[in-house]
């Protein structure tokens, strides 16, 4: 009798699991198999082991979405960010061969094997806002996507991009990436920039719509006075680019 309902058991899960994401035994113990019955069931092939308490249907192929929705359940506050946020919302100035993806949270961690082998991604914890900013302020599913795979809004992609110049991001294509931005909202980027505690990220804001007479200009500057830090910033970053931003 156990044999004819753990079949039954798993006959339901093929039917009912979505496709294209991986397994966590809680999920699958919802549909009533153990942790211990997944295990003997990828030893017989009828699912596929992934990690540590992470397996796949046989045969089924993880796509970027369902991998990314799986991932926002184990990492607080993840979400698509900076240069990546900018292209899935039409702002972009190259078309990769291989996209990377720019993935940021709340907390320092190791993106799994499983996703790493399958998906080119940088991940990140930098903290960007202070603590009052409204949790998930500037986080939104795109119009036609996975509800649960947040991505940043364009104000909010743009801070990153500036919080990545002199790492992994060159000052020369962030540049042209703020020149393609186009309606960004004035009351949506002060809340974010009032909140933003990264000089650096500030700065750049500043000194990037001063150059391009930008119509936030202003309001950026209203920002890098809150900030402070004094009449001059110099940062030589890792890609060897020297960042001299002074204050307005």
């Amino acid at each position: 009798m156990a044999s004819t309902v753990e079949t039954i058991s798993f006959k339901e899960l093929l039917a009912t699991v979505p496709r294209g994401e991986p397994l966590s035994t809680a999920a699958l113990a919802k549909h009533g198999v153990s942790a211990f019955r997944a295990s003997k069931l990828a030893r017989s092939g009828w699912l596929t082991h992934l990690g540590r308490g992470v397996y796949m249907l046989p045969g089924d192929s993880l796509t970027r979405d369902g991998s990314l929705a799986f991932l926002s359940g184990q990492i607080p506050a993840l979400h698509v960010g900076g240069k990546t946020a900018l292209a899935w919302r039409g702002v972009r100035q190259n078309v990769a061969f291989r996209e990377v993806l720019n993935l940021w949270g709340d907390k320092p961690k190791r993106l799994p094997d499983w996703f790493t082998k399958r998906f080119q991604a940088h991940y990140q914890a930098t903290k960007l806002f202070d603590d009052k900013l409204p949790e998930n302020r500037g986080l939104q599913p795109l119009p036609a996507g996975d509800p649960r795979v947040l991505v940043s809004v364009p104000e909010r992609a743009m801070l990153e991009l500036f919080s990545d110049i002199g790492k992994q991001q060159s000052l020369v294509e962030a540049r042209n990436l703020v020149e393609s931005l186009s309606g960004l909202r004035a009351k949506v980027l002060d809340e974010l920039l009032m909140h933003t505690t990264r000089i650096k990220v500030v700065r750049l804001a500043t000194a990037f719509a001063a150059e391009m007479k930008l119509p936030w200009a202003d309001l950026a500057a209203k920002q890098s006075e809150r900030i402070g830090g004094g009449k001059r910033w110099i940062s030589v970053g890792r890609t060897g680019e020297r960042l001299d931003l002074r204050h307005p």
